[in-house]
């Protein structure tokens, strides 16, 4: 597969309103850009106000960042060396620390915007304002925290997700945002250094996005072990419950839910989030609660004909959400950044597609982790018009 731009550097690429002079692959069709705003200059995007929208819940947010090592695995992708992943774990705090958590690091940012090729600013990731508080003292919780992972898409940090694990961290969850070494352009670990995404540059594209799925379904299970074991999150004074553990994932991270829920009965649901399906097993059937979230490309007959042929796989409980007038990367804080900077990715406002997205996976996660009813998820709603239900 010979790549020109990552899914992640289709985003910049859209922050830079020059899409149109940039190919752009994705593991899903991506919609058009709007067009470049009247009097700004192409290709010099400001970083004014670049803040993602605050969190609902009734908790302030904590953060933390763990760096995993799994010595009994060779990476996948760079078989000279053990699998290494860097964690983001966000929480319900007691009250913030005063530190902000950033958004990126310096080196993450640059590795990130130099994957475009659009001479993009290199700290541009770096004037992101989020809302968690770093290493903030959690709140103690009876039982423990249900656990929702978060795997982002193909060639992206896991940065891109934090809207969402706010949200939820905010309502009484811990998410474990998840750094896949070699797939994203833009890693940072302790000692300094900042990895790319070595598997985007590999040949036979359909193939690494197969690997890809099962790759992600070892780590998944790596960090359950690691988060529910003897250290990581218990050490950072985190306590989480292990029979409460759902795994949300956007694009390649989407489709990585399957192959994890498919290897690790402990995944007790998941959410697809504009991800095409693509793992071998498909006639395997899978009893767990799995809820599909897309654009409009993601509709019975449509542009991706995964999702029709999945569909009976999924016996359990089940639903197949599309949003109307958005694209392959509304769904991540792009959306509300693009808006921002006034280059919106779709026509639905960046704001709005925000809300929704953060809105029914919420609804899913306290039906099927917490037991609460969530009418939300019964069928459309008349405060949600653009959210449309699919019963093929």
């Amino acid at each position: 597969m010979r790549r020109r731009v990552l899914m992640g550097a289709a985003v910049a690429a859209l922050l830079a309103g020059t899409c149109g002079t940039t190919a752009a692959h994705a593991d899903t069709p991506a919609g058009r850009p709007a067009a470049q705003p009247a009097g700004q200059p192409a290709g010099q995007p400001a970083a004014d106000a670049l803040t993602l929208p605050a969190p609902s819940g009734q908790r302030p947010v904590g953060r933390t960042t763990l760096h995993l090592r799994d010595e009994g695995r060779t990476d996948p992708w760079v078989p000279t060396e053990k699998r290494e992943l860097m964690l983001s774990l966000w929480y319900p705090a007691t009250a913030p620390s005063g530190t902000p958590a950033p958004y990126m690091t310096s080196g993450e940012s640059e590795r990130y915007a130099e994957s475009t090729g659009l001479g993009l600013p290199k700290d541009l990731f770096t004037e992101v304002a989020a809302h968690a508080t770093e290493d903030a003292r959690p709140a103690r919780v009876r039982g423990g925290l249900p656990l929702v992972i978060l795997s982002p898409g193909f060639g992206m940090p896991r940065a891109t997700l934090t809207g969402l694990a706010e949200e939820l961290a905010s309502r009484g969850y811990a998410v474990a945002g998840i750094g896949h070494n070699y797939e994203a352009d833009g890693i940072t670990f302790p000692d300094g250094h900042t990895t790319s995404c070595v598997a985007c540059r590999l040949e036979d594209r359909d193939r690494v996005l197969e690997k890809v799925g099962a790759v992600r379904a070892d780590d998944i299970s790596f960090v359950i072990d690691e988060l529910t074991g003897k250290r990581a999150a218990r050490d950072r004074g985190v306590s989480l419950d292990p029979g409460r553990i759902a795994v949300v994932g956007h694009s390649a991270g989407g489709f990585s839910t399957v192959p994890a829920m498919l290897k690790d009965p402990r995944v007790k649901a998941g959410v697809n989030i504009d991800g095409n399906f693509r793992y071998p097993d498909h006639e395997t059937p899978v009893n767990r609660p799995l809820l599909m979230l897309g654009n409009p490309g993601h509709v019975p007959g449509g542009q991706d004909g995964t999702w029709d042929a999945t569909w009976k796989q999924f016996t359990g409980w089940k639903r197949w959400l599309s949003v109307d007038d958005t694209q392959h990367l509304s769904f991540t804080d792009l959306a509300p950044l693009a808006k921002r900077l006034g280059r919106p990715l779709q026509t639905l406002d960046g704001d709005r597609v925000d809300t929704v997205t953060r809105g029914y996976v919420a609804a899913f996660l306290d039906t099927h982790l917490r037991g609460r009813d969530a009418p939300l998820l019964d069928g459309p709603s008349a405060g949600f018009p653009e959210v449309r239900f699919h019963r093929p």
